[in-house]
């Protein structure tokens, strides 16, 4: 399960409340650190008591994809002004786009 899945949660008549609560909490977030911190509770609290490993990778994945993409946009693909906006060596940030198959 990933992050994103959390707007679209199991079908089930108790999840309908939370999920349109949990899409205004995020929308009421100020900055990302607040939109993490709120999606991950959000996550957790559809666990319903699974246990679950590799939260860290997942959230990683998540936040730096999207953080590639806008950026390679921002600078029009142009892969060394990403690697000095993002503060990455070039070859650290082509292996990355690499990874998410944006290269």
């Amino acid at each position: 399960m990933n992050l994103t899945s959390i707007d679209t949660p199991p079908v089930a008549e108790t999840t309908t409340a939370p999920t349109t609560a949990a899409n205004d909490d995020i929308s009421k977030a100020k900055t990302l650190r607040d939109s993490v911190a709120i999606a991950l509770n959000n996550y957790l609290a559809t666990l319903d008591g699974q246990d679950v490993c590799d939260v860290y990778n997942m959230v990683l994945s998540e936040v730096e994809a999207p953080l590639l993409e806008e950026v390679m946009r921002y600078t029009r693909n142009n892969q060394t002004r990403a690697s000095q906006m993002l503060g990455l060596n070039r070859g650290t940030l082509r292996k990355k786009l690499k990874q998410y198959d944006l290269l």
